[in-house]
């Protein structure tokens, strides 16, 4: 039977404020910490999100490329990655793959645990209904108080989320759908981005890995959209056409289409990002100027929390992604990925009414130390 998001307790709970305790992942292994590190990992993201091959069907007992992993930073799930990517992993892309039956990078035991596939209801769609929902949503945003404001330079920017990703499991030669067990995603950044760490069930040991130091190019990382500072959210322009424009003008050539992946970007910023009050206002603004931006009556956050949802439709996977807020207050909750068109994943098996990933904002604050939890 599967696990239905939208029945789920509210697990919000005790995990929030004790995260680390439960941890029960190996230490990672020595030499691993490199690997593991979020920003080579984006830049994988990235190389894929421009190769963008389409979606085949499997050859020679080979997984398809697996459509529930664009959005996880560390690329865990068994995927065919483009020339760019492999050349930027070297030697570690072959171990990387051929450990993904054995758990993660690190082997067995380092895998999150696993249950049947999240399913939800698809929510009612209002083609017309956007735009005032944004204005709206735009009009809370810029009154609401900023989680970054007055931070130092020596203080470190925490999200605290809940989430969880579907895939396909290959096994002994069989395939079955399945979800990851909903957990706690901890992260620590600097405001100029160049220190921080990350702590999270099935990707890290429980001490979390670094995510600090050059690239494994040994380039210095650069932010820029798809991998923003808080230093560099300040930079943004926050006349909705302005930055919309720049948006498309970063991002051409990236993604399926050009809207859709305006639409991504938007969403990362907000997810990912701690943006100003004047910012998030912008950029809700800027999406409603999107082609193809709907309202959704109800959608679930990954912390069981309704709301209602902006979002769009990528027609190529037949995948909505969804932007959920509160109905009173307009406060963006998180957000999920929901097959509702079609079919993706191997032989299919990724069904209308599967949640693809789920993410729920929890906490997002200043605090004064890396690994430091808020009280």
């Amino acid at each position: 039977m599967n696990a239905d998001l939208s029945h789920r307790p509210d697990p919000a709970g005790p995990e929030e404020t004790s995260p680390l305790l439960p941890f029960t992942e190996r230490e990672l292994p020595a030499g691993r910490h490199r690997f593991h590190k979020e920003r080579l990992m984006a830049q994988i993201h990235e190389d894929l999100r421009a190769a963008t091959p389409p979606v085949a069907p499997a050859v020679g007992g080979r997984p398809e490329r697996a459509a529930a992993t664009r959005r996880n930073p560390f690329l865990r799930r068994a995927v065919l990655l483009p020339a760019a990517a492999f050349a930027l992993a070297g030697a570690l892309a072959t171990g990387f793959l051929a450990s993904t039956d054995l758990g993660g990078p690190d082997g067995p035991g380092t895998t999150i645990a696993t249950v049947p596939a999240m399913t939800t209801r698809l929510g009612t769609v209002d083609a017309s209904g956007a735009p005032q929902l944004l204005d709206r949503i735009s009009l809370a945003a810029a009154s609401a108080p900023a989680p970054g404001a007055g931070v130092r330079a020596d203080q470190f920017l925490y999200t605290g989320t809940r989430t969880a990703t579907t895939y396909v499991k290959t096994d002994h030669g069989k395939s079955s759908l399945v979800s990851e067990e909903l957990h706690m995603r901890h992260q620590w950044n600097s405001p100029d981005g160049t220190k921080g760490w990350l702590i999270e069930p099935g990707n890290t040991g429980p001490e979390g890995v670094t995510l600090e130091g050059p690239d494994e190019r040994g380039n210095t990382p650069t932010p820029h959209l798809n991998a923003p500072s808080h230093n560099y959210l300040a930079t943004l322009p926050t006349d909705p056409d302005v930055l919309l424009q720049r948006i498309y003008r970063e991002t051409a050539g990236k993604g399926r289409t050009p809207d859709q992946e305006a639409f991504t970007t938007i969403g990362d910023l907000l997810r990912a990002g701690q943006p100003s009050p004047a910012l998030a206002a912008a950029l809700y603004k800027a999406a409603a100027k999107i082609p193809g931006v709907v309202t959704v009556d109800d959608a679930v956050d990954a912390a069981g929390r309704h709301g209602v949802a902006v979002a769009r439709l990528d027609e190529t996977s037949g995948q909505r992604e969804e932007w959920i807020f509160d109905r009173q207050s307009y406060a963006f909750l998180g957000e999920r990925i929901v097959q509702v068109q079609g079919e993706s994943g191997e032989r299919g098996l990724i069904k209308p009414g599967t949640v693809v990933s789920t993410t729920a904002i929890l906490t997002r604050t200043v605090v004064d130390h890396l690994r430091q939890l808020p009280n």
